[in-house]
């Protein structure tokens, strides 16, 4: 299937299988006398925000939020 023919949903599946791989295998990497560099992390991530827009995937206001809970004892 050609990318211009994906919804923004099979688009979406795909940026995060992309992204999948490369948390989990490097950016970059050397086979034998072959260099091979993956879509930068980045890039991928600003998509992927903006076609979770798109689909209405978007969970909202705190998405990159964390919490850190501080106990005094």
């Amino acid at each position: 299937m050609e990318i211009e023919n994906m919804s923004p949903a099979a688009l979406l599946d795909e940026v995060n299988k992309a992204i999948r791989v490369i948390m989990l295998g490097g950016q970059e990497y050397r086979i034998g006398g072959r260099y091979l560099k993956r879509a930068d992390l980045n890039a991928l991530r600003q998509l992927r925000n903006e076609l979770q827009e798109q689909t209405g995937d978007d969970s909202g206001l705190l998405d990159n939020t964390m919490v850190a809970v501080f106990d005094r004892r």
